[in-house]
């Protein structure tokens, strides 16, 4: 399977919420980032896309411009709709992803979106007049990452 093959499939996969199969794309030791989780390792980052898949609402993905950068690195865009559970509000996030692929698994992920516009949509007025500031990311970071631990803690027990 070439590597552009592994992104769709992984996309597809998530197109279907079936994060089984998208945690099977991984590599054992893959670390993820985003703006909204910062750095994730392996345990986390699989967590974190049952979490989002078992609790998504009015859920739609889009992916597209599947391609090699080089060798090992594949960049796609992507754009996921759906309800912002917290809150309630509608969410269209557009991202541009970066993923290395070796022997056939996803080793890096990295997911590039711009978070004041992501806020204003998820978190409303707090997120549009704050969404900028570092500030206010790090509290949100600090929250997901939060709600992300307590997923973990309730799978282990």
């Amino acid at each position: 399977m070439s590597n552009e093959q592994v992104v769709g499939h992984f996309y597809e996969s998530f197109q279907k919420l079936d994060y089984p199969t998208m945690q099977q794309y991984y590599a054992e030791e893959v670390v993820f980032q985003d703006s909204v989780f910062g750095t994730l390792n392996s345990i986390q980052v699989k967590a974190m896309w049952e979490m989002l898949c078992r609790n998504a609402k009015d859920f739609s993905l889009v992916f597209s411009e599947v391609k090699a950068i080089d060798a090992e690195y594949i960049s796609c865009r992507w754009v996921a709709t759906y309800t912002f559970s917290a809150t309630g509000r509608k969410v269209v996030n557009r991202i541009q992803a970066y993923m290395r692929i070796e022997n056939g698994k996803i080793i890096e992920h990295t997911d590039y979106f711009n978070f004041w516009k992501w806020s204003r949509q998820a978190l409303g007025l707090s997120g549009w007049l704050l969404g900028w500031t570092g500030f206010f990311q790090q509290k949100v970071r600090n929250r997901a990452l939060a709600g992300l631990a307590k997923w973990i803690s309730r799978k282990t027990t």
